[in-house]
C-alpha cells in the first residue's frame, strides 16, 4: 500500500502542460469503442464500497467509494492501481444511469403491456 502526501497541481513543474482549448475541440481523444452499460452495471453492482480517509486527515474524517485496487481490478482502465481518475468515474457514472434509464423504460412498457392484457382479460370476464 502506498501512502500519498497532498500536492498542488500548479506547484507540479514537472506536470505535461495542458492543452489549449483550441487543441482539445479539435479531435484531442480518439473513440477506442462501444461501451456494454449493462455490463458495466453489473461489474460497478459487485464493486465493494466502503468509508475510508487518508491517513494525513483527521480520525473523523470520511470517504464513501470504492477502494483503487478494487476499481482497478473491476476495471484495469489505468496503469495505476492507486488512484481512481475522476474521469473515469463519472464515464462508469453516466454509463450505468444511461443502463439504468434503459431498464426502467423496457420495466415500463412491459408493465403498460401487462396492465393492458389485465383490462382486456377484465372486460371478457364480466358477462
Amino acid at each position: 500500500m502506498r501512502f500519498f502526501r497532498r500536492r498542488s497541481r500548479a506547484a507540479d513543474h514537472s506536470a505535461p502542460p495542458r492543452p489549449s482549448a483550441e487543441a482539445r475541440e479539435s479531435g484531442g481523444v480518439a473513440p477506442v469503442g462501444a461501451v456494454n452499460g449493462y455490463a458495466v452495471l453489473r461489474t460497478v453492482a459487485a464493486l465493494p464500497v466502503s468509508t475510508w480517509r487518508y491517513h494525513w486527515e483527521p480520525e473523523s474524517v470520511r470517504h464513501l467509494g470504492p477502494m483503487a485496487q478494487d476499481w482497478h481490478a473491476a476495471f484495469g482502465f489505468n496503469q495505476d492501481d492507486t488512484t481512481i481518475p475522476v474521469i473515469d468515474g463519472l464515464g462508469v457514472a453516466l454509463v450505468c444511469i444511461q443502463a439504468l434509464h434503459r431498464r426502467v423504460e423496457e420495466l415500463t412498457a412491459e408493465v403498460d403491456r401487462l396492465r393492458e392484457a389485465a383490462s382486456g382479460n377484465e372486460s371478457e370476464a364480466v358477462p
